[in-house]
């Protein structure tokens, strides 16, 4: 049987505690280099994808979507007003407090729960696992990927076990 609060709630949070660490890396080298922090809030991998700070807004968004919507709760609501690499880390904080507030027991049968949600201009339907194993958890890691990409290709000192957290 599977547990699906170790496979969800456990993950995400160490994703956005990795993506956390990795932000802090990128603040202090912008300060250690006087760089202006939106240079590296702003950059993107190409032209068509989004900036940093946007790849941190959505893996938090898919963090706490996921959790409340596998805990049957409401999904909270964050402005996506952060400019500094301070306000990236309370967004962080706050969603990693979020996941930490739902308990084991508020996820029972979240398995087979009915997710329904608006993406863009389209309405999709999961059954709880697939919603976790093939939307929310590919796309916290490719945000959180990127996150880690545009750092390191903007020269912050990131190596593997920054992205992959403490063993």
């Amino acid at each position: 049987m599977v547990n699906i609060y170790d496979i969800s709630i456990s993950p995400l949070i160490l994703a956005l505690n990795n993506c956390l660490h990795i932000i802090k890396k990128g603040r202090r080298f912008t300060e250690a280099r006087n760089i202006e922090q939106s240079v590296l809030l702003n950059a993107r991998l190409s032209p068509d994808m989004y900036p940093l700070r946007r790849q941190v807004q959505i893996a938090t968004d898919m963090s706490k979507g996921a959790g409340a919507r596998l805990a049957g709760l409401e999904v909270p609501k964050y402005e996506d007003d952060e400019t500094t690499f301070e306000a990236l880390e309370e967004r962080l904080l706050k969603t990693v407090a979020f996941l930490n507030s739902i308990k084991p027991v508020q996820l029972e049968g979240a398995e087979t729960r009915h997710i329904e949600m608006m993406v863009h201009d389209s309405r999709r339907e999961f059954v709880g696992l697939d919603y976790l194993l093939r939307w929310v958890q590919p796309n916290v890691y490719f945000h959180v990927t990127t996150t880690y990409s545009l750092l390191r290709n903007n020269g912050v000192e990131l190596g593997k076990r920054d992205f992959l957290g403490p063993r």
